[in-house]
């Protein structure tokens, strides 16, 4: 028996092309994000996902602008590059959300690389269409050797994080968090969740702020998004010889310690609490402290001894951070206490033509074509 015309057609799976918009915000770092964008360009690109790099110069003042122009020049249609005035990482990341349009969105530092098959990675990841997003290990490349004095608690600091062997799902029975150097999350849960808190993370004064990623983390997990953690989507995290240096690792720790704390009157953990501090950490402290005056630092792993001095920067800074620079009279930004906005609401469908065929774009811009060609 003959089908009805048109039923055929109608049973066919539409073919779905996803769009990555991949952001990098730079500031004044030229080489390094040179090299960072020929890698995700070089990466191997599966059928279906058509990829983009945004760079964001967040006031640049070197030949950053000069270099992309290059390469925007060896590879067309594939770069593009907007400028944020206002400093700060946080913000430069919002501008390029506000400038791109794709329907995944990937984040990555400008003194990483990608794997070769990080592009695979997330092209498979998201053919599940219930994962909003997907973060990954940064594996630390050294110019030298590590000196002896660096704990293995706190490779963070030079961006070395490593979530595990195993493929996890992001939530309370998972404690690392989605980080910002590699990450990919779904332009829909951007708009559910909105922008990335600009109170916090890298900006001006030369404090090193941070705690932006947490914070996303957070609103993602709040809004009930569904992530997950890959270990097999790498990049590759250039260590800079200038903060292989005792004295940074003391300033990050403090100012971590100071993200927390303004963080905290948004998302207090659920702890018990000392003096407006989490009491584990008072507790961590006091041990490291008791430590560091009962042992001589020639009897002592120079490793361990400096974990031991760098929890007592976490609580100095968390402390800070939670009663004295909230208060409008110490701190320098008073905007950066201000809560992120929301997103605009997503574009509604619409129906576009393209190579002959007719197809539709929904609010995750996926352009969905059914075979019809176009009238």
């Amino acid at each position: 028996m003959r089908r009805p015309a048109g039923e055929e057609k109608r049973g066919k799976k539409r073919k779905t092309t996803m769009r990555l918009d991949v952001l990098v915000p730079t500031l004044d770092r030229a080489p390094l994000v040179e090299r960072t964008v020929r890698s995700v360009l070089r990466a191997q690109q599966p059928y279906g996902l058509v990829v983009h790099v945004t760079v964001i110069c967040n006031r640049c003042t070197d030949d950053t602008v000069e270099r992309l122009a290059v390469l925007q020049q060896e590879m067309p249609g594939r770069i593009s590059v907007i400028h944020e005035r206002r400093r700060g990482k946080s913000r430069a990341l919002n501008a390029g959300f506000a400038a791109t349009t794709g329907d995944l969105v990937g984040m990555i530092d400008d003194d990483e690389e990608v794997d070769s098959q990080w592009l695979i990675r997330i092209a498979a990841a998201f053919t599940d269409r219930s994962l909003d997003f997907v973060g990954g290990p940064y594996v630390a490349v050294w110019n030298a050797p590590p000196p002896k004095w660096v704990p293995e608690d706190y490779l963070a600091v030079i961006g070395d994080a490593d979530g595990g062997p195993e493929p996890r799902e992001y939530g309370p029975e998972f404690h690392p968090m989605l980080k910002g150097g590699n990450a990919v999350i779904r332009r829909s849960t951007l708009y559910r969740v909105g922008p990335y808190a600009e109170y916090l993370g890298p900006g001006t004064y030369s404090r090193l702020f941070s705690c932006e990623d947490e914070e996303m983390h957070w609103r993602l997990v709040k809004h009930g998004a569904r992530g997950r953690y890959l270990p097999d989507l790498v990049v590759y995290h250039h260590v800079s010889p200038p903060r292989v240096t005792p004295e940074y690792f003391r300033r990050w720790c403090f100012w971590r310690g100071v993200s927390r704390g303004l963080m905290d009157r948004r998302y207090p953990l659920p702890v018990r609490y000392l003096a407006g501090v989490p009491r584990f950490l008072c507790g961590r402290a006091l041990t490291s402290l008791v430590r560091l005056a009962s042992t001589p630092a020639s009897g002592r792993d120079p490793a361990s001894r400096m974990a031991d001095e760098l929890r007592l920067w976490d609580l100095a800074g968390y402390w800070y951070g939670r009663h004295v620079y909230m208060l409008a009279r110490f701190s320098p930004v008073q905007s950066r206490r201000k809560a992120p906005t929301p997103w605009p609401a997503p574009p509604p469908a619409e129906v576009v033509t393209t190579a002959g065929l007719e197809g539709v774009i929904g609010p995750d811009r996926d352009f969905l074509v059914p075979g019809k060609p176009a009238a």
